[in-house]
């Protein structure tokens, strides 16, 4: 299930019981405001990297952006033909993400499926937030690059890494890249949210 058309009323929801303006979430995220009112609207689907740093501005988890459900036990299985698919190519940025464990109550971590296809044509975007993240990559070969460094990573390879740090991954050899991602979100937020 796509649910990438319900992303931005979430945001506009969360943000108006939080009080917050929008001239204020813009503040908080550095994102201009017309940016967030694109999102708003539906107009724009942002990447999970974005989604993080607009959780962390409203004080939430980016599963409460999506809307996920969870469940209230300490063990969560979620089957493959179970995932909620957040977007798919050709949105904003042009990545497909799919949530993994979106039934777990209260967790400190994010995981997805993150797929990068390959587009010669694509110009790269930094990306910036609070916590940690790791990404496995699946299949394909990416060239990340993170703060003055790039390396280049294949199926097998992990990198793990502070994600205060600006970053950004591309496809390489004309081919989709798919990882595994996994975020977290800084331990202040982490104990707010719980």
């Amino acid at each position: 299930m796509v649910r990438e058309k319900k992303i931005g009323a979430k945001i506009r929801e969360i943000r108006k019981l939080k009080g917050m303006t929008l001239e204020t979430l813009a503040q908080k995220t550095h994102l201009t405001k017309g940016y967030l009112s694109l999102l708003e609207n539906d107009r724009k689907v942002p990447p999970v990297a974005t989604l993080l740093t607009i959780a962390q501005a409203l004080d939430t988890r980016i599963s409460d952006i999506f809307g996920e459900t969870e469940e209230n036990a300490s063990i969560s299985i979620v089957r493959k033909d179970e995932r909620l698919a957040m977007a798919h190519p050709g949105t904003m940025f042009g990545y497909h993400y799919e949530s993994l464990a979106y039934k777990y109550k209260n967790k400190s971590m994010d995981a997805y499926i993150l797929t990068r296809p390959a587009d010669p044509q694509w110009k790269p975007v930094m990306f910036k937030h609070e916590g940690e993240e790791m990404l496995y990559i699946l299949e394909g070969v990416t060239e990340f690059h993170y703060g003055q460094e790039s390396y280049i990573l294949r199926a097998g390879d992990c990198v793990y890494f502070d994600s205060s740090v600006e970053h950004y991954g591309k496809s390489l050899g004309g081919k989709p890249v798919k990882m595994l991602m996994v975020a977290t979100l800084p331990a202040q937020k982490r104990q707010n949210a719980e």
